[in-house]
């Protein structure tokens, strides 16, 4: 499977140990299958004046060996499973958890949702008129060494 990760560098040698805490899928490396919606998060870091590419990795279609948890569509399993990420509370270990990405549209729902104005069945309502995006978390660092292969970085202008 062809991934992308947007950055401010080359990441040849990808970890889980930079990554922040309290993402949408916890700590974890970040990658998606769609290079267009990678190459429309680089502008951020173009917008700051620094340098953009969008590395380029292939990962192993083999996942027997792993613990994987994919979530196709912003539904309530989804909802609570970010909810409880971006809280720090403890969540099932995975080593893959692939899903939508809480972007901006989605992310306004989500925030309201957190913050108790709207409710969970209201945010489900809203949700489920987005058409979710594409991103892959891998939490641990083996997965990342043994299955995750970089091919190239391109810069984008």
């Amino acid at each position: 499977m062809k991934l992308y990760h947007a950055s401010n560098c080359i990441i040849e040698s990808p970890d889980v140990y930079h990554s922040r805490e309290l993402l949408d899928f916890g700590k974890g490396f970040y990658l998606t299958s769609l290079a267009d919606q990678a190459r429309k998060y680089s502008q951020r870091f173009l917008f700051r004046g620094d340098k953009a590419y969008l590395n380029h990795y292939v990962l192993d279609d083999d996942f027997s060996a792993y613990n994987v948890k994919e979530f196709t569509t912003y539904d309530e399993e989804w909802l609570d499973f970010v909810a409880a990420c971006r809280a720090g509370k403890p969540t099932e270990l995975y080593d893959i958890v692939s899903g939508g990405i809480a972007d901006d549209k989605v992310f306004n729902t989500i925030d309201l949702y957190f913050s108790g104005n709207i409710s969970k069945t209201e945010a489900l309502e809203r949700l489920a008129f987005i058409h979710p995006n594409h991103q892959i978390c891998i939490t641990k660092q083996d997965v990342i060494g043994k299955s995750l292969h970089f091919i190239e970085a391109e810069e984008i202008k």
